[in-house]
């Protein structure tokens, strides 16, 4: 059985690999950043075209690389072993790609945070995190916000 979790580097998917280090028993990990090449960004925001820069492609693939390995890290610390990490390009939806890894590897599980990176764009498309609830065929489970002190 493994653990698919997904990660972008904000606070609540910090929190959601916190969570299931914490509450699940020791599986094997997948830490999985998925990150939008720059064909499917000028498929769904057209009129942007003239201000996505193509040298920005291999910046994003190697930030992606490094927040999964980031989360990766994270996970250890955490205390999840078996931890294996992965960047992947989205070719259809972020919600989708990270459907489809859970399908590829398995997953016993989804972790995601509640809220991510998307930000305004979440709002106005829907979460991430709501998408893989409603079309995932198997378990997912959505980690709130860690509390405010």
């Amino acid at each position: 059985m493994t653990i698919l979790v997904a990660y972008d580097g904000s606070a609540d998917a910090r929190a959601a690999i916190e969570f299931a280090a914490k509450h699940l028993t020791a599986e094997p990990a997948v830490i999985v950043t998925v990150w939008e090449p720059l064909l499917v960004q000028l498929k769904k925001y057209p009129l942007a075209a003239g201000a996505i820069d193509p040298g920005t492609e291999d910046e994003a693939h190697a930030q992606a690389e490094q927040h999964a390995k980031e989360g990766a890290e994270l996970a250890v610390a955490s205390g999840l072993s078996e931890v294996t990490y992965r960047a992947v390009a989205d070719n259809e939806s972020i919600w989708k790609t990270i459907v489809d890894v859970a399908d590829e590897v398995d997953a016993s599980l989804i972790v995601t945070g509640s809220r991510g990176l998307a930000g305004v764009r979440s709002v106005l498309l829907g979460s991430v995190s709501n998408h893989v609830l409603h079309h995932a065929h198997r378990p997912t489970l959505i980690v709130p916000p860690a509390p405010k002190n």
